[in-house]
């Protein structure tokens, strides 16, 4: 591709006559300098794009937000997706169009990447997040055989807006007031970029290193101090001894909802995911580690080592205690049901990602406490999974709770087994054979920069989980084999995951919970580019990604995972009453842009898995003592 070009400005609703334009090139930074020469007052907006040509299957990526097409066209839930020549307004209708603009707070890094087609070298702009004239804008279009990129100073978004739902809402259109005589600069960087897609990694890593300094971290509490907060936030909100579960949700406001929770608390446990044997094991590894510790007048708040460790026996007790007909794990249990089928349409359906995420937090539980109900729980899973193995490796994605029938082949959901199976390999050799088939079978998700479908309620969007399973499946096969065909997956697995991580501190507005807080965003991840809010998932891979650092010789793995670390180190009530929540709790949603709910909000709910993440991921962090 030939050098940069001069991006063109476009005035936006109002008489480009009336402004003095200048663009001035510095390195691959262009500074776009506009004056109202005009005699009267105007209310407008100023688009700087560039093109790609020769557009004939073009690969969008705004980091955290759109990949590729973005949204299978049979995907059960509906959002924004990618489709050449889709401009009618039924399409619209529908999230479907080949021109998207969005605000910048829906980015992880605020940068907008085309590939024009495969084999070619593609070309990025970003630009700061806020700037004078306001939220910047983010967006790309299909015009013929041009891709267009751009970014928009204030934001607009087009053609529809995206809330969370399958109600589009009236584009978002933004304006500033410019003055007679007002003189304002704008500053967009050009990036060219390599025909392989992964080039946008090295792209990010600038970005990161660029925005960090000016969003420094300020967690609230140490390490310890936080995995004492949300082991005591697990244990006294969300563990129910009858019958021994880790409710998955439970109200900030207890005088609605009452003390048993009924009427807002969500009476269930997923066995993996979002509840269940993940953080049951967190609670393992935390009273293993606090058991023999001095009393301390810090410790004289957290929960005793031996009640928490008999909680998580407890839950990991009633989670292996009964099977699917099929030989899985179930996949939810619900008070007045029983065990049932997971968060899917498929009728009957249990998803791989929950139970191989499940199995494989299983396998590690048996580490460090031997029981034969859970060792035979283990290998009926692993045993059952083998034997449905595709022969070329694919795992499946949803199986049939009674038959064992593989629903759904699609995505890479499976990848989630291959952790259980390496773990599990001692005791028997077929599991780590299996695992090598599957890493190798989803090795083309992974270059293809597209993995996608492993959460139970996005059907197959792409995910940031998509890419923590990953990094988890090939730093297993990596640990166990010294293979570097599973190292150089990993890495390339965690750069995806990071694709989600944001890099910036957005702004909220000040009256905000968020903004009265100061909640910094740097190190947390959008969830993905369906659900557009941020979420702490990311670390249940604090583990893989400072071994992948200390295998790769390379510390921006290790900085990337204990910024997030950081991040999530604030909004732990540290009292009753803090933040409207009691001692222990932890949400799962933080509102950093127009989704679901306003910007700067913050959801009134504690959740098993928010507790137990940042749990798991303080004692990863202890156990290197990179904390």
């Amino acid at each position: 591709m030939s050098a940069s070009p001069s991006p063109a400005v476009t005035i936006l609703d109002a008489d480009p006559r009336d402004f003095a334009i200048e663009v001035r090139r510095d390195g691959d930074a262009h500074r776009v300098t506009l004056r109202l020469d005009g005699a009267h007052p105007v209310d407008a907006a100023v688009r700087v794009t560039v093109e790609l040509a020769r557009a004939d299957d073009p690969w969008w990526l705004i980091p955290g937000l759109f990949y590729g097409e973005n949204r299978p066209a049979a995907n059960d839930r509906l959002y924004p997706r990618f489709e050449a020549g889709a401009r009618t307004s039924a399409q619209h209708a529908a999230f479907v169009s080949d021109e998207w603009h969005f605000r910048s707070d829906r980015a992880a890094t605020p940068v907008v990447l085309a590939w024009p087609a495969p084999g070619m070298p593609g070309r990025g702009l970003s630009a700061d997040p806020v700037t004078e004239l306001g939220l910047t804008g983010l967006g790309f279009a299909l015009r013929g055989s041009i891709a267009e990129l751009s970014a928009t100073f204030p934001a607009r978004e087009f053609p529809v807006t995206y809330y969370g739902d399958g109600t589009p809402r009236p584009a978002e259109v933004q304006r500033h007031r410019f003055e007679p005589g007002d003189e304002v600069e704008v500053v967009v960087r050009v990036h060219e970029l390599a025909a392989d897609r992964h080039d946008y990694a090295r792209v990010l890593r600038d970005l990161h290193a660029a925005s960090a300094p000016r969003a420094p971290l300020r967690p609230w509490m140490g390490v310890a101090a936080a995995a004492g907060l949300s082991a005591e936030g697990l244990l006294r909100w969300h563990y129910d001894p009858e019958p021994g579960v880790l409710l998955e949700t439970v109200g900030f406001d207890r005088e609605v909802s009452g003390r048993d929770g009924e009427s807002v608390d969500r009476q269930a446990m997923h066995v993996g995911w979002v509840s269940g044997i993940p953080w049951a094991y967190a609670m393992l590894r935390h009273a293993e580690r606090t058991a023999d510790l001095d009393a301390r007048a810090e410790r004289a708040l957290e929960p005793a080592a031996s009640a928490l460790r008999d909680a998580a026996l407890s839950v990991i007790d009633f989670c292996t205690a009964e099977l699917a007909p099929s030989g899985t794990l179930w996949g939810v249990w619900y008070r007045g049901r029983g065990w049932t089928q997971s968060w899917t349409t498929r009728e009957r359906g249990l998803h791989s990602r929950t139970l191989g995420e499940a199995t494989h937090f299983l396998v590690r539980a048996l580490k460090l406490t031997e029981r034969e109900q859970w060792r035979h729980a283990v290998r009926s899973n692993l045993d059952v999974v083998v034997a449905r193995q595709r022969a070329d490796g694919n795992l499946g994605s949803i199986h049939h709770a009674e038959t064992g029938e593989v629903l759904s082949w699609d995505g890479s959901a499976g990848l989630a087994w291959v952790g259980a199976l390496v773990e599990a390999a001692d005791d028997d050799d077929r599991y780590l054979d299996a695992a090598e088939r599957a890493g190798r079978y989803y090795a083309r998700f992974v270059h293809d920069e597209y993995l996608h479908g492993a959460p139970e309620d996005v059907d197959l969007a792409v995910t940031s989980e998509d890419g923590y399973v990953a990094v988890m499946a090939y730093m297993a096969l990596h640990r166990a084999t010294g293979d570097p065909e599973w190292l150089e997956l990993a890495r390339r697995a965690a750069d995806f995951a990071l694709t989600f991580r944001y890099t910036y501190d957005v702004d909220f507005a000040r009256g905000t919970l968020l903004g009265i807080f100061d909640f910094g965003t740097r190190g947390a991840d959008q969830a993905s580019a369906s659900n557009q809010h941020l979420h702490a998932y990311g670390l249940i891979c604090t583990r893989e990604l400072l071994e992948l650092a200390d295998a790769t010789g390379d510390d921006h793995y290790r900085e990337r995972a204990l910024e997030t670390l950081a991040c999530f180190r604030q909004f732990v009530a540290r009292f009753d009453g803090d933040f409207n929540a009691y001692r222990g709790m932890v949400t799962e949603r933080y509102y950093q842009t127009e989704c679901f709910q306003p910007k700067g909000m913050l959801l009134t709910l504690s959740h098993a898995w928010s507790a137990g993440v940042l749990l798991l991921g303080c004692e990863d962090a202890l156990a290197v003592d990179a904390g």
